[in-house]
C-alpha cells in the first residue's frame, strides 16, 4: 500500500510539473538586491537621474527634482562602496548647470580620455552633454542639438554602441522606441540626427513566467545596451516597483518590435521602501547588474547604488 501510495504521489508530481507553462518552468528570475552606497541628497539635489557602471566606478546624477537647474554626480567604487561627490573642475564647486534632467547617461573613451555622455531632456538649448572626467574632478566637454525628422528630440535614455578612429555610435531611447544616431569623435558641438531602429515590447511581456496586468502604466527610464551580446536591458517604473526587461539579439539593424526575453526578468516590490522603489538606470560591470535608485518610505528618502543578487550575465 505504502509502494502504490507514493508511486501516484511521483506520478502526480510529474504530471503537475509537465503541466506548468514552459517559461513559468524556466524562466531565470531576480528579485533581490544588495546595497552598496547611499547617495544622499546634497546642494537641493534630491532626485536620482542617470547611472552608469565603469570598470570600477558607479556613477549616478543627482538633479533638484522639478527644476531641472543644478546637478550633482556621485562616484562610487563598485566593491567597497566608498562615495566621492565629484567636483566640477570649472568652479571647484560641486554642483553643475549643464545637464538638465539628466535621465541617463553612457561612458565613452576618446583618446584615452574618459568622457560622459548625458540626455537633458531640454525642449531648447543642447539635448546631450558631454563631460571630460579624471578621477572625482570633471568638465564641460561638449553639448549638442538632437533632432528627428528636423524638429527638436529629447530622448530620455543613451547608450554607447561603438566607437571608431572617427565617430561613436548611439543608440537613444524614447519612451518604447529606440533609434539610431552617430556624432563625430572629437566634435564639441552640431546636431545630432535620429533614424528609429525598433520599439521594445512591454506589454504582454513575462516577468517569472507571467504577464504583468498594469506593466504598461509603468514609467520609462534610461536603458542600457551590452553591445558585444546584443542584450538590452530595460528598467520600468510604478510606485513601490521596478521591473527590468531584457531583450536579446538585437542592435542598429533590429527593426520592427523587440520581443522581451520569456526567459530571463527583474524585479524589486519593496515593503521597506513603499512609497517609492524606482530604478532610475542600470549598467552591466563584470557580468553583474548594477542599478540607481530612488527610494522612500516612512523613514524617509534612502537613494542609492546596488547590485541584484546571483545575476552573471552569460
Amino acid at each position: 500500500m505504502r509502494v502504490g501510495r507514493r508511486l501516484s504521489i511521483v506520478v502526480v508530481t510529474i504530471l503537475a510539473l509537465l503541466a506548468l507553462p514552459l517559461n513559468a518552468a524556466q524562466a531565470a528570475y531576480y528579485n533581490t538586491y544588495t546595497d552598496i552606497a547611499s547617495t544622499p541628497d546634497t546642494s537641493c539635489c534630491t532626485g536620482v537621474q542617470g547611472f552608469a557602471a565603469g570598470s570600477t566606478y558607479l556613477y549616478s546624477i543627482k538633479n533638484h527634482t522639478n527644476y531641472d537647474d543644478v546637478s550633482v554626480i556621485y562616484r562610487v567604487h563598485k566593491t567597497t562602496g566608498a562615495r566621492v561627490l565629484m567636483t566640477n573642475g570649472t568652479n571647484n564647486t560641486s554642483t553643475n548647470p549643464w545637464l538638465g534632467h539628466a535621465n541617463d547617461m553612457t561612458i565613452v573613451d576618446i583618446d584615452a580620455q574618459h568622457h560622459m555622455f548625458v540626455v537633458t531632456m531640454n525642449a531648447t538649448g543642447a539635448q546631450l552633454v558631454r563631460l571630460r572626467y579624471d578621477g572625482t574632478t570633471y568638465y564641460h566637454a561638449g553639448s549638442y542639438q538632437i533632432r528627428l525628422n528636423g524638429a527638436v528630440a529629447a530622448p530620455s535614455g543613451i547608450h554607447r554602441v561603438a566607437v571608431t578612429s572617427t565617430a561613436i555610435t548611439f543608440l537613444f531611447k524614447s519612451g518604447r522606441t529606440v533609434y539610431n544616431a552617430s556624432l563625430p569623435l572629437r566634435a564639441a558641438s552640431g546636431t545630432i540626427n535620429l533614424t528609429k531602429a525598433f520599439d521594445l515590447q512591454v506589454e504582454g511581456a513575462l516577468v517569472n513566467g507571467a504577464t504583468v496586468p498594469d506593466l504598461g502604466t509603468f514609467l520609462n527610464q534610461g536603458f542600457f545596451y551590452d553591445a558585444p551580446k546584443r542584450v538590452l536591458y530595460n528598467p520600468l517604473t510604478k510606485d513601490n516597483r521596478s521591473i527590468v526587461l531584457v531583450y536579446r539579439n538585437v542592435g542598429p539593424t533590429t527593426t520592427g518590435t523587440a520581443p522581451a526575453a520569456a526567459d530571463l526578468s527583474f524585479r524589486i516590490t519593496s515593503s521597506a521602501y513603499s512609497t517609492l522603489f524606482e530604478i532610475e538606470g542600470v549598467g552591466i560591470s563584470d557580468g553583474k547588474l548594477y542599478f540607481s535608485t530612488n527610494r522612500s518610505g516612512a523613514n524617509g528618502a534612502n537613494d542609492g547604488v546596488h547590485v541584484f543578487n546571483g545575476y552573471v550575465a552569460a
